[in-house]
């Protein structure tokens, strides 16, 4: 007998653990699963960022709440999940967003930059992956996991220069894939969603740089992501509607990636 389709995305009693999870995207993703009904731990470094945020969605009616932590530094993850653990009860959904960006051409492309980004987009990635499925998914032999990768994985650019960050979403893309195999014997689905260019804090200069206008014309679809456009998607792959959904990268990008080989 098959489901209804509200009860597929309903995450009643459900608990969904969002790290950079305080504004952009991250908050947007927190918002669609908490009004699908799950309870939503926020995580990022700046606690006034996020006492805002978990406010904000507080006021939508969610049960948000949030924890300031260094998602690349691997005891501040612990303390992150345990928190969540006490706070709220088993993690269902882990939304790994927290990340960072650095311009620079190639050869003048500052060790100490590559390594903050790459820690933040890639380390804290594994870390909560890893300790979130050894701490509550895999012993319960169930979860979902949503790696928000971008479409700077799926292919290289000439005009914006962002070595460290390209190279770094390639790497989600293929965690995720690479996870997706060896956890899916335990019920556990890893989805990466590779959004192209919304606002927000990190993409800022670059939409001042090239304005919104020109990068809207390269999009099929004519327009750049707005504070919907990841909501869907972020709850097909978190709830019983995407169950037979892993290891699959869903770019949210308006079609830039269909005409640019992504």
């Amino acid at each position: 007998m098959s489901t209804p389709i509200q009860q597929l995305f309903n995450l009643n009693g459900q608990v969904a653990l969002v790290t950079g999870g305080s504004r952009g995207l991250g908050l947007q993703i927190a918002e669609s699963l908490g009004e699908a009904g799950a309870r939503v731990m926020l995580t990022s470094r700046k606690a006034a960022d996020l006492q805002e945020a978990a406010a904000d969605l507080a006021a939508k009616g969610i049960d948000a709440r949030w924890v300031a932590a260094d998602a690349s530094d691997p005891d501040q993850v612990q303390r992150v999940v345990r928190e969540t653990l006490e706070r709220l009860g088993p993690i269902d959904i882990l939304v790994n967003n927290a990340g960072a960006t650095w311009g620079a051409p190639a050869e003048d492309y500052p060790l100490e930059a590559w390594d903050k980004v790459m820690n933040l987009n890639v380390r804290s990635v594994f870390l909560f992956s890893q300790t979130v499925g050894k701490a509550s998914m895999i012993p319960r032999r169930k979860g979902r996991i949503i790696n928000v990768a971008s479409i700077a994985g799926l292919a290289g650019s000439a005009h914006v220069k962002f070595i460290a960050y390209g190279t770094s979403k390639g790497a989600v893309v293929n965690l995720t894939r690479t996870l997706a195999a060896e956890w899916g014997s335990y019920g556990i689905t890893v989805n990466a969603l590779a959004p192209g260019f919304f606002p927000s804090k990190m993409t800022r200069g670059t939409l001042e740089h090239f304005g919104v206008d020109t990068l809207s014309a390269a999009a099929p679809l004519k327009r750049i992501g707005d504070d919907d456009d990841l909501k869907g998607a972020a709850l097909l792959f978190a709830s019983a509607a995407g169950k037979h959904i892993t290891g699959q990268i869903l770019a949210v990008d308006g079609g830039v990636s269909a005409v640019n080989g992504g």
